[in-house]
């Protein structure tokens, strides 16, 4: 998730709940002799939240071909081309969802990446640009390539975030290829997760927004902590992300406001009626020992959850 999804939130998740793999924030490719800033490569370079998947994003096939060099010689041993992005910024570039407003370009743009690089490569793709329908004529286009996987949101481009992730969509994808499909979109909650995973036969799950909210959605789904967390739990997952984030955010960003204003982001994903309260305080806390006060007020883990990693 572009913005959030950094070096060091991501070592957090890698080290606390531990997902399968996680991916980069945007690898922004461009033409040209330098198509990956030194940022970006940077990033790709964290060896601390193994196994990493580096997303790219761009529209020039030689560009993105030379990006997943620089990838490769970062040491990136995953790769996944974003097909699927609906902001403004990247759609006005013709890169991201805006790919598959003219997919006749799709099989040259993988081709290139295909050839490039040596590791495992997926697509990260919405439904359609305007069609949800769409994905059904993508997916031997990703067969023909060799994608190794692909992350399927079953929304289209041009809907965003608005409306619901239509995993019927989803099944049917899986019915029709061949290749491993990640279900991605609206999955909050563990029973949630369940029945998508029931319902389309997918071979695995993508968190982003639920993770955020609740970052223990991985171990409920894995049967390794409650369902349903009650509001005392609910609190203590709230206060251990930011806690655990807090010194990771220290060493990566600049001066206290900087890092207060960072530790704010994850709030906005935090949807459960419960937890209002404290998250209205914590966006009120003016300073870093404010903010601490706060989380002290929400309560300390139960010595099983210190145990486990979980509080």
């Amino acid at each position: 998730m572009q913005g959030i999804t950094n070096s060091a939130l991501r070592s957090l998740f890698a080290d606390w709940v531990r997902p399968d793999v996680v991916f980069t924030e945007f690898v922004r490719v461009r033409p040209g002799a330098n198509p990956v800033s030194r940022a970006d490569e940077r990033e790709m370079a964290s060896r601390s939240a193994e196994p990493l998947v580096a997303q790219l994003i761009g529209s020039d096939p030689m560009g993105l071909a030379a990006g997943a060099l620089v990838a490769q010689r970062a040491g990136v041993a995953h790769l996944n081309l974003n097909l699927g992005c609906p902001s403004r910024r990247h759609v006005a570039r013709s890169a991201g969802g805006a790919l598959l407003r003219s997919a006749s370009q799709l099989p040259e743009l993988l081709r290139r990446l295909r050839e490039a690089f040596d590791g495992s490569l997926s697509v990260k793709v919405r439904a359609g640009y305007d069609d949800p329908r769409q994905i059904f004529d993508l997916l031997p286009m990703f067969e023909a390539a060799s994608v190794d996987f692909v992350v399927l949101h079953p929304r289209t481009v041009v809907q965003a975030f608005s409306g619901r992730a239509d995993h019927e969509i989803t099944a049917a994808a899986v019915r029709r290829t061949s290749l491993p499909v990640i279900a991605n979109g609206d999955i909050t909650t563990a029973s949630e997760g369940q029945r998508v995973l029931q319902l389309t036969g997918a071979a695995g799950l993508m968190l982003g927004r639920g993770a955020l909210a609740d970052p223990v959605l991985f171990e409920r789904l894995r049967g390794q902590a409650a369902a349903i967390p009650d509001a005392s739990e609910q609190a203590l997952v709230l206060r251990g992300l930011l806690e655990r984030l807090l010194p990771r955010y220290q060493t990566l960003f600049r001066g206290d406001a900087q890092v207060l204003a960072k530790l704010r982001e994850p709030l906005a994903f935090v949807t459960s009626p419960a937890l209002q309260p404290a998250v209205a305080r914590l966006r009120r806390a003016k300073s870093l020992t404010a903010l601490g006060e706060v989380l002290t007020a929400i309560g300390a883990p139960p010595d099983d959850w210190r145990e486990r990693g979980l509080g």
